[in-house]
């Protein structure tokens, strides 16, 4: 009797484990925002977690949130769906070397500096806008939702960039 006792409370178990699991699913952990982490050379590594030390806790009114998974390359500003993700350790953009863009003759991509760091500014087709740093020993990428301030993202991250990653051409 014993036997169908216990195999009875396991049958009831299987529902409930169930249930439990598509709370589970439906948890804050899916508020996160998922980045891809670049995986640089150690000297960019290096670089990029000097830089996570001195990203601000705000930027442009959105305060940080990192994405998932945690790493120092990442970061990310205001709720998940519109976040603010950067990226640091990079790869260079194609467009960074495209003679259009440095011609002035590209409508999707720009260069420009904004308090002493360099950047390529590219329209995403989403309305987004891709922001990489340029001239500096490692990559960082930002990307912008639509509707977001791109200059006072720009404005808000410059310290951090100048202090942590220096001019050069990247490893």
């Amino acid at each position: 009797m014993n036997f169908f006792r216990h195999r009875h409370a396991a049958l009831l178990g299987l529902p409930v484990i169930a249930v439990l699991t598509a709370i589970a699913g439906c948890s804050s952990a899916d508020d996160n925002t998922s980045v891809a982490v670049p995986n640089p050379g150690r000297k960019a590594t290096e670089l990029c977690r000097n830089l996570d030390e001195a990203l601000p806790r705000t930027l442009d009114g959105h305060s940080r949130e990192d994405p998932e998974p945690r790493s120092a390359l990442t970061a990310g500003w205001g709720s998940p769906a519109t976040a603010i993700i950067l990226r640091c350790g990079v790869e260079r953009p194609p467009k960074m070397t495209d003679p259009k863009v440095a011609s002035g003759n590209d409508p999707k991509a720009v260069g420009g500096g904004v308090n002493g760091v360099d950047w390529l500014m590219e329209k995403q087709d989403d309305g987004s806008t891709r922001l990489t740093t340029a001239l500096r020993k490692a990559y960082v990428e930002v990307t912008v939702p639509r509707g977001d301030d791109v200059s006072g993202v720009l404005v808000g991250l410059a310290a951090g960039v100048k202090k942590a990653i220096p001019t050069g051409i990247a490893y």
